[in-house]
């Protein structure tokens, strides 16, 4: 396996060239006196040696060693608890925590290159700070001053980590028909009783203490999702004066085997009458957890990108110095038996497919971060509600399509290795086995599918839907003459969308059946057009700038193959939306 370099030349191609986000920084309190265009850099460099040094070197053996459960007690791989300390001391667990309390502060479209940094290098080991990370923005935005004073500063700074406890083992995705329960005490605090699988880095060996997020239902909870609320939980209670005291009444039961992300404990938890507690107020848990939700998602969707990225780097590598047979158009490596795999059309056609995908999601993610930011520290009222709205609009974009484009991916880095792809040595099917999971965790692709258009789109009318369109609209109808071959396919795009999304919103208020039908594709269709929007915007900047860099004329070459080989797959996608949900019924269940 190639050893991973973080694409810093990349991440600044689109946050300052393309994106310009100091400007955006310049016009928000709270970013303003915090970071700059030479502060960002510094972080991104130093966080890629990080990632590359400490954290890179153990992706292959922490999966091959996996966790390790005894009693109770879960141990990570070799190098993994010195490698989180390395981590921590750097300040990276709270690289966009809040300064209150000891985080860096940096906006999430700097904290999203960080994460996609560490998850390049190994996923198994980001888990646990993005677990981590989650937890401290569920508490900084809805807990008590009296909780964030107590628990952030350790969590910000490593010393404790996170974890979110919401799956239980009949109520996944249906959240409103959890068992767990929470009763009251005189002192304030509330016992929880009840079970949760699926927990990322419930237990682990990384910290010295674990602080739960549970939700979990009062005596006097109304039913469905109405009834949750959220408690925050520690393994270890936390004395008045912030030492540790004695263990709470909670345990880790065991620890899944899994296809992929071995390294990351993925616990069974047992709250047997723990002392937790509440965050915001009662029965509003779901909206604590929704405020975590969103960066949530997007930071799985950049999982799925990182993955992308390594699988490239591997992929591109090889292909320079395999040789196998000769150029189609006669012998280039004149001097070899043979020419390096990377004259051939397919492996071309595959290689510039991982390239596109990759570099298209990472202006797609940068973009939805900035909205993130915009949403959190804008003062205008009308700013803030449109960046609030897109993020709610794009959140389950990002987060299916990037991880689906990843899973296509990492199957073409393999498949550009031969038979050399499918075996360990090599590394690219570990790359396949941990991508998996990112289709499946934080919402399935499928469930993200229902999101977009039955709740963003027509949910809100098209209202969401129409802040995007209509700023692709002022791009396409700004942009001069010399655009014209990436302006025209993205108008063509944008239209077509445009359509689809009116014809459905006409079709579900007859049969709420179509939503479902169109669900996935419609996604889909949605994701080409926004990565075709991400590559204009690309394109321009690299055209001006191509006669400067061989970086820009390869940008051009990558946009170029996107909207040629990439884009036009919408047409079949659209096909299958328009196809309705007739023919998804036409079998009773006795007949599958």
């Amino acid at each position: 396996m190639a050893d991973y370099k973080a694409p810093l030349r990349d991440m600044r191609f689109v946050l300052n060239e393309v994106f310009e986000v100091s400007k955006l920084w310049a016009q928000l309190p709270g970013l303003s006196d915090v970071v700059d265009e030479d502060t960002a850099a510094a972080i991104l460099e130093e966080a890629g040696k990080v990632m590359a040094g400490s954290i890179a070197p153990l992706n292959r053996s922490g999966d091959e060693e996996g966790c390790s459960w005894n009693n109770g007690v879960v141990k990570t791989p070799a190098g993994f608890p010195e490698a989180y300390q390395t981590y921590a001391d750097g300040g990276w667990v709270g690289v966009g925590g809040d300064p209150l309390f000891g985080g860096m502060g940096m906006p999430k479209v700097i904290s999203a290159q960080v994460e996609e940094m560490v998850n390049s290098a190994n996923l198994s080991f980001g888990l646990y700070p993005m677990l981590t990370a989650g937890a401290c923005l569920s508490i900084n935005a809805h807990a008590s001053e009296e909780l964030k004073e107590k628990y952030l500063p350790n969590m910000y700074s490593g010393v404790w980590a996170g974890s979110m406890c919401l799956t239980e083992p009949h109520a996944g995705t249906d959240l409103g028909i959890i068992r767990t329960k929470a009763e009251p005490q005189a002192d304030g605090s509330y016992t929880i009783s009840g079970t949760k699988i699926f927990i990322t880095g419930g237990e682990h060996d990384l910290t010295e203490n674990i602080i739960h997020l549970v939700l979990a239902k009062l005596p006097d909870a109304p039913a469905g999702p109405k009834g949750i609320s959220l408690f925050l939980v520690p393994k270890v209670m936390v004395n008045a004066d912030g030492s540790l005291g004695e263990k709470n009444s909670l345990s880790c039961g065991s620890i899944e085997h899994k296809m992929g992300i071995k390294a990351s404990a993925t616990c069974v938890m047992n709250f047997d009458g723990a002392t937790g507690w509440i965050v915001d107020a009662p029965n509003k848990g779901l909206a604590a957890m929704f405020t975590m939700m969103n960066y949530e998602r997007l930071g799985v969707g950049i999982q799925g990108l990182s993955l992308g990225e390594r699988s490239y780097q591997n992929a591109v590598e090889y292909a320079r110095d395999r040789i196998q047979s000769r150029a189609p158009t006669g012998p280039v490596a004149k001097d070899k038996a043979a020419d390096p795999i990377i004259v051939h059309p397919d492996v071309r056609r595959m290689l510039l497919t991982m390239k596109a995908l990759n570099e298209g999601g990472r202006a797609f993610s940068s973009y939805v971060a900035m909205q993130l930011d915009t949403a959190k520290y804008s003062t205008e009222p009308t700013t803030r509600k449109r960046a609030e709205e897109l993020v709610a609009l794009l959140t389950p974009v990002a987060k299916a399509f990037l991880t689906d484009m990843a899973l296509e991916t990492t199957v073409h880095g393999q498949q550009i290795f031969g038979g050399h792809g499918f075996i360990r040595e090599w590394g690219q099917e570990q790359l396949i086995r941990d991508c998996r999971i990112t289709q499946i965790y934080e919402g399935t692709n499928g469930i993200q599918a229902l999101d977009l258009v039955g709740r963003k789109v027509v949910g809100s009318g098209g209202a969401f839907y129409k802040h995007f369109a209509e700023e692709i609209k002022a791009f396409t109808d700004s942009a001069d003459a010399s655009l014209a071959e990436f302006v025209n396919p993205l108008k063509d795009a944008i239209a077509n969308l445009e359509l689809m999304t009116s014809d459905l919103l006409e079709r579900a208020k007859a049969n709420p059946n179509e939503v479902g039908a169109a669900s996935v594709e419609y996604l889909q269709v949605f994701g080409y057009t926004a990565y075709a929007y991400m590559w204009a915007l690309m394109a321009r900047t690299a055209l001006a700038k191509q006669d400067q860099d061989e970086f820009y004329v390869s940008k051009l070459g990558t946009a170029r193959f996107f909207f040629a080989r990439l884009l036009p797959r919408i047409h079949s996608l659209t096909a299958s939306v328009k196809a309705g949900s007739e023919s998804l019924y036409l079998l009773d269940a006795a007949q599958f």
